[in-house]
């Protein structure tokens, strides 16, 4: 059985949900044998410690993940601003050049909403599993990897005993040591955080044929410690892939012909490159007016500017996009560059959190009410038309009906184009666990969260309705989910436009009929939209350089 089928079968025997997503993360960190059919099997002779070489070895060459994902079904709209989706599980048969059908690793995120509950059902469903195994079998290996590894970790590793390996998000690359202790019958554990890991010489390979668009990690951790946030704690400090790297994969991907890439990071915009030495000169960090830092100015390193400068110089055809940013880190040579560069979408997403000052600065945000506003005022001053999107959190610690009140009028003041918004869930090792209390009862948090998403929705559609009749540039990315004679794409702003699926004009081509096809640019007329979506008509096929004539 090829080792993909072996791990949808368990999948169904679990009833689990559909192997939809990979992160960006994981394919980074997990290197196929992509040479091998998917029948062959190298020998049983094949000794472990030349395996555990070999998968050393090609894991920092790269990962080439084609064998497991050439049979997963396409990613899932998101449903959170937070891009690293991890898959419930992955099956390890290949990973040491040999198939295995006797581990499983559970790829986790310790951001996910109830992510520790999610994991411990995960975990009870996997001990019925490895209850059933004959014991004729070699028995069956249980990970986990990623932040709840690092976050939960005695408690993982000593309720039930039934896992074997814990692999922080930093320690990938130990993954062979750990698969051979555990083989020695012992539990194995690495969930030590990195100050410098970025798996920089570790490149993604595109697997999907119709992809047209990517993501790329640029950095790792964040210092901004806000007191409701546990990523400094499961993912560590800052610190950003050199940028020859960076642009070495988004080369790559404009050859294999993808037409988008997002660049990632929990802090994507405080990137800050220290590894050109004529570069760290003490040269402080510049934030957006009125914002603060919980940590001190960093000096020196090429900054987000240069590198949002050169990416978009790799491909003019290919569209840039960026997430997750901090507001504080939007200064005016960034704006800038967004404003005269075609290909760097006008779309920015600014994280407001609560629209309440004294919230605020529990949160630890570093700005008030009154700076963040100035902030969008200076956005759409400097980026005409542009597209804004954000986060905020129901019923945070302390928060009051005014506080409430506030973050409304705040919605309603700004009138975001998306939003993700999510009820106050606190996690262990966070600021706030340890000095605020979690004092808003969980049904004034749903209450909350309610009104602020009806408010979201009607705002949202009002913004959104001034695009009817205006002609835009979309990025066709396949058939409408709901229509199979709809196709569907994206538009500058990150907002999912819906149009039938008929034969247009070709700018480049006159007179030639076409067809839209993943990974094309159309010019599309809009025609009504929602708080989510637009519809449109489509008026021909271009390039993203022609398209400023039309749009």
């Amino acid at each position: 059985m090829h080792p993909l089928q072996c791990v949808l079968q368990v999948q169904r025997s679990l009833g689990w949900g559909p192997l939809a997503s990979v992160s960006w993360l994981s394919l980074r960190m997990c290197r196929a044998h992509s040479s091998l059919s998917s029948t062959m099997c190298p020998s049983p002779e094949r000794q472990e410690d030349g395996a555990r070489k070999d998968f050393s070895s090609r894991l920092a060459a790269g990962p080439t993940f084609q064998h497991f994902l050439k049979s997963a079904s396409a990613p899932q709209e998101k449903l959170s601003s937070e891009v690293e989706d991890p898959p419930p599980y992955l099956m390890m048969d290949e990973l040491l050049g040999r198939q295995r059908k006797d581990v499983i690793l559970l790829v986790t995120c310790s951001i996910r909403e109830k992510a520790e509950q999610t994991i411990w059902n995960r975990l009870h469903q996997l001990k019925a599993l490895k209850t059933r195994r004959p014991r004729s079998r070699v028995p069956l290996r249980i990970g986990i990897l990623g932040c709840m590894a690092e976050r939960l970790k005695e408690e993982i590793l000593n309720r039930e005993k039934m896992v074997d390996i814990l692999a922080g998000p930093d320690a990938y690359r130990d993954l062979p040591r750990l698969l051979a202790v555990a083989e020695s019958g012992q539990q194995a554990a690495n969930v030590l955080l990195s100050l410098d890991e970025t798996y920089a010489d570790v490149m993604p390979v595109q697997t999907s044929a119709s992809a047209t668009s990517a993501f790329v990690s640029i950095m790792r951790g964040c210092d901004n410690m806000c007191s409701y946030c546990i990523v400094p704690f499961t993912r560590g400090r800052e610190r950003s892939r050199p940028i020859a790297s960076i642009l070495e994969e988004v080369k790559k991907l404009s050859e294999q012909g993808l037409k988008e890439v997002t660049l990632l990071g929990q802090n994507v915009n405080s990137f800050r490159d220290n590894s050109e030495v004529q570069f760290n000169s003490a040269v402080p960090t510049n934030l957006s007016r009125g914002f603060t830092t919980n940590y001190k100015t960093k000096q020196g390193g090429l900054r987000f500017a240069h590198l949002l400068d050169q990416v978009s110089r790799v491909d003019p055809e290919m569209r840039i996009r960026f997430t997750s940013p901090h507001p504080k880190d939007f200064p005016d040579e960034v704006l800038q560059l967004i404003h005269e560069r075609d290909n760097i979408c006008k779309q920015i997403h600014l994280p407001a959190q609560s629209g309440s000052s004294r919230v605020l600065e529990a949160m630890r945000r570093g700005y008030s009410r009154e700076a963040y506003v100035e902030l969008v005022h200076h956005i759409r001053e400097s980026i005409p038309g542009v597209s804004l999107s954000s986060d905020f959190i129901a019923g945070f610690c302390g928060e009051t009906e005014e506080d409430h009140v506030q973050t409304v009028s705040l919605l309603r003041e700004v009138q975001y184009n998306m939003g993700f918004l999510f009820a106050y869930s606190m996690r262990q090792k966070t600021r706030a666990y340890h000095r605020l209390k979690d004092d808003v009862p969980e049904e004034v948090k749903l209450r909350r969260l309610e009104e602020l998403i009806t408010i979201f929705r009607e705002e949202a559609t009002k913004a959104n309705q001034t695009s009817v009749g205006c002609t835009q540039l979309v990025l066709v990315e396949g058939l409408s989910k709901r229509s199979a004679t709809d196709l569907c794409g994206r538009n500058d702003g990150n907002l999912k436009v819906i149009f039938p699926d008929a034969e247009m004009e070709d700018v480049n081509n006159p007179g030639l009929r076409v067809r839209a096809q993943p990974g094309d640019y159309v010019l599309v007329k809009i025609t009504s939209a929602s708080s989510q979506t637009l519809r449109g008509h489509v008026l021909c096929r271009t390039t993203l350089r022609d398209s400023s004539a039309y749009c």
